[in-house]
């Protein structure tokens, strides 16, 4: 089988790729010899999810983890969680980050740094109003809020796992981190 060459002459292959998952029909897209999510950081997301849910719905919220893309970018992101309003979320499109309520990274050893700093620079760049950091290499939990072009302006962390963390409205949260 002909393989295509590593970087054909004009093309981006990180600009292909977001092109291509975002016209993806159907459920599932498989990207095969990635890194996948070990057990233990399922665990720390749905952790998390279950308790957010219950309070994401009441306003009309939905939880999930749809692309985000990040506009004149070449980048787009696929966080572990996003809540964002219902009535968007139906459209079928990548939605961007300042679209969402709240976007959740639950870090692992390969993707650590990048969601300490350059997702945690981009989502507050592209407006995320809240951005929850679930540091499993630093055991601990960060939330940053009040995004602006140069990062966000409030950090509430790091703390460690076992802290009670608060998630501010619309959740008014207290946020149980003991079974991270």
């Amino acid at each position: 089988m002909a393989t295509a060459p590593e970087h054909s002459e004009g093309i981006d292959p990180e600009r292909a790729l977001k092109y291509a998952i975002q016209r993806i029909r159907g459920d599932r897209a498989e990207i095969i010899d990635s890194v996948t999510p070990t057990w233990d950081h399922e665990n720390a997301t749905e952790e998390i999810r279950d308790q957010i849910k219950p309070r994401a719905k009441e306003p009309g919220y939905v939880t999930g983890s749809g692309n985000l893309d990040l506009p004149s970018s070449p980048n787009w992101y696929v966080p572990d969680i996003a809540v964002v309003p219902k009535q968007i979320a139906k459209g079928g499109h990548a939605l961007q980050p300042a679209e969402t309520i709240l976007i959740v990274e639950v870090s692992s050893e390969s993707d650590a740094e990048t969601d300490r700093v350059i997702k945690r620079k981009r989502y507050a760049e592209y407006g995320a109003p809240l951005y929850l950091l679930v540091d499993r290499v630093e055991q601990s939990i960060t939330l940053f809020a009040e995004p602006s072009r140069l990062g966000y302006t409030h950090v509430d962390g790091p703390h460690p796992f076992g802290t009670s963390l608060h998630l501010p409205a619309p959740f008014d949260l207290d946020l149980d981190t003991s079974g991270l």
